[in-house]
């Protein structure tokens, strides 16, 4: 038994068993079935227009603030990456100026161990010229 479709605006689905959901549409049979049924009238022009909504401003601000912050997050952990890469990076350098200093003390020292040689050579030089020309005078 087909029952006639009696409702019919855009966006209204019926379901049939033998042909499953499918679209109403507007045909001559459905137009001259009338419903005065107020309620039924004030229903479908509620479900037509979306209600005004307060709360939907407040949303669409949270919503914009929750991306912001998200942006922002996502630029912190950029950044913070980054710290850490230059961090390294001033690791490394600190770590090569050390390495640098030390090889510089070692020549320094070295050096100065050499100039005290030297030092104790001519000193003993000194002594033994200064020796022999004592020896020599006598």
């Amino acid at each position: 038994m087909h029952q006639e479709k009696f409702l019919s605006f855009r966006g209204l689905k019926q379901y049939d068993p033998s042909v499953g959901w499918a679209q109403v549409q507007k045909s001559a049979a459905s137009t001259d079935v009338k419903i005065n049924d107020p309620l039924l009238d004030e229903l479908f022009e509620q479900l037509e227009k979306p209600a005004p909504d307060d709360l939907t401003h407040n949303w669409r601000v949270i919503a914009s603030s929750v991306n912001r912050l998200s942006q922002r997050m996502s630029e912190q952990r950029e950044l913070r990456n980054k710290l850490n890469e230059i961090d390294q990076e001033l690791d490394g350098l600190r770590h090569t100026i050390l390495h640098d200093l030390q090889d510089i003390q070692q020549a320094a020292d070295q050096q100065l161990s050499m100039a005290r040689l030297r030092a104790e050579v001519s000193a003993l030089a000194q002594a033994r010229l200064a020796f022999h020309l004592k020896k020599d005078q006598s």
